[in-house]
């Protein structure tokens, strides 16, 4: 029935799904195939192609292999090839292999980079906290000022003043 193919073998391709405009995913979207996002998606994708319409929006880190987004997309993208349409707005750093493909019109807030496809590529928020983890944020202790007379200064201090 679901899922056979004629030899009764289960089918191992992926095929394209559709997030509806009156659909909403909480979490995160991981898949084999394509997924062609009209509605909300709120967390992480990992899906071989994205398409992300207008009326689409999705919340979270992407990693794909291509993606073409006409829509909504807040956090970073990772991708071999990126197309952005003219009504694309983006808010995260765009980060493709082989090609970028980008529309008049279209709204990008972050950086762009093109990586070579054996660099190792970086989470940036995952490695702020990492670096938050090893050099903890120490703030002085601030205390009252304290006067210092005119007299008690060096002549080269002086001239600065």
């Amino acid at each position: 029935m679901f899922g056979k193919n004629s030899n009764g073998n289960s089918d191992s391709q992926g095929g394209r799904s559709y997030v509806a405009e009156t659909m909403q995913i909480e979490g995160d979207l991981h898949s084999a195939g394509a997924v062609d996002v009209a509605g909300l998606i709120n967390g992480s994708v990992n899906v071989a192609e994205v398409m992300v319409f207008e009326t689409g929006s999705i919340k979270g880190n992407l990693k794909v292999n291509k993606i073409e987004i006409n829509g909504h997309v807040e956090g970073q993208v990772i991708a071999d090839v990126i197309i952005l349409g003219k009504n694309a707005v983006i808010k995260g750093d765009l980060l493709f292999r082989v090609s970028l493909k980008t529309e008049a019109g279209a709204d990008i807030e972050g950086y762009i980079k093109r990586v070579e496809s054996n660099e190792k590529i970086v989470d940036r928020e995952e490695e702020d906290q990492d670096i938050q983890d090893i050099m903890p944020v120490q703030r002085p202790e601030l205390g009252r000022p304290t006067l210092v007379k005119e007299s008690l200064l060096t002549k080269q201090e002086k001239k600065v003043i």
